[in-house]
């Protein structure tokens, strides 16, 4: 695959070359291998390259970046395959976790593969808009693969950076007690004021 236009291909201060793309790529044909397919016959590799791991502390290592992949695993209980993407993510979390900067999928044969839109989602959680995604087409930024996408600071109560911050180290804030369920109360009184009795 070409990946024209790539040179100096830059994400938040990281730059990816086509060394890195082709990297990148044989890495993902090398995971396929493993991919357990028996019902599709469609093996799927994918790698990318990873910035940011969080220390013991959660603050990240400045390390340079490193590779990490995941291939698709299915299931007879078709709903239930994990695409590569999935495997990846998962990997990523098992190795510490980080931002992930450039990224590949590709069929055995090494034909670049796009992701889903369940994937999609996925790796906006784990590397932003910013991602830089292979395609047939080049390189794309995610934000033009999932324009409007739905994040973390779309939530009701936007997560503090430094919640994010912990979760993306493996330590999750502990979250406010559970909202105490209508009925009676230890003295027998229910939150409206009545009897309990119904």
């Amino acid at each position: 695959m070409k990946y024209g236009g790539t040179r100096g291909c830059r994400n938040m201060g990281w730059s990816v070359d086509d060394r890195d793309w082709e990297r990148l790529r044989n890495a993902a044909v090398r995971v396929a291998q493993s991919a357990y397919a028996p019902y599709s016959g469609l093996r799927v590799g994918a790698a990318a390259l990873v910035v940011d791991r969080p220390d013991a502390e959660g603050r990240t290592t400045g390390d340079e970046p490193w590779m990490v992949v995941g291939c698709n695993v299915e299931n007879a209980s078709y709903g239930l395959a994990l695409c590569a993407e999935c495997g990846l993510v998962s990997a990523l979390h098992a190795r510490g976790g980080g931002r992930l900067v450039a990224f590949a999928c590709v069929d055995a044969d090494g034909r670049p593969l796009a992701p889903c839109g369940r994937c999609r989602q996925l790796l906006y959680e784990h590397g932003g808009p910013d991602l830089l995604v292979a395609t047939a087409d080049g390189v794309r930024r995610l934000a033009e693969l999932l324009p409007g996408a739905f994040g973390p600071l779309d939530l009701p109560v936007p997560p503090r950076r430094a919640d994010l911050a912990a979760v993306a180290a493996g330590d999750p804030p502990v979250p406010p007690g559970p909202p105490v369920p209508p009925g009676p109360s230890p003295t027998g009184a229910t939150p409206s004021g009545g009897s309990g009795a119904s």
